[in-house]
């Protein structure tokens, strides 16, 4: 028996992410956790670099929508992300310090994909 069928835009999405942490992974990173989920939201990627913690949520934009992949992540979105960053952190005996970074990825019309990583792509305030 197999699990729940998942949707074109799920499999876009899950799709995204993998290739979002092997970037990241190149570049040093290492995971820690994949699609954490709390009650106030889900966090897409939870990495380290070197000491610091790194929040990263990935988005994905197909032509024709409104905005880029990157102007995807407004207000909203990242208060929902500090919020699920803060229960995360309240999880660790001994928090480290952590950032915020988006992994942008905007599908052209040929279906090429060009991925932005915008390092501390937003601060707490």
């Amino acid at each position: 028996m197999t699990g729940p069928r998942r949707t074109l835009a799920q499999q876009r999405g899950a799709a995204a992410e993998r290739l979002a942490e092997s970037h990241l992974e190149k570049a040093g990173l290492t995971p820690v956790a994949r699609n954490w989920r709390c009650r106030v939201g889900e966090l897409d990627l939870v990495m380290r670099d070197g000491e610091i913690l790194v929040f990263v949520e990935v988005r994905r934009r197909r032509p024709g929508r409104h905005g880029t992949a990157a102007e995807s992540v407004g207000p909203n979105k990242r208060a929902r992300l500090i919020r699920a960053a803060t229960l995360y952190l309240q999880r660790l005996p001994d928090p480290p310090p952590c950032r915020f970074d988006v992994v942008a990825l905007d599908e052209d019309p040929d279906g090429r994909l060009r991925l932005d990583w915008i390092r501390r792509a937003f601060e707490t305030d």
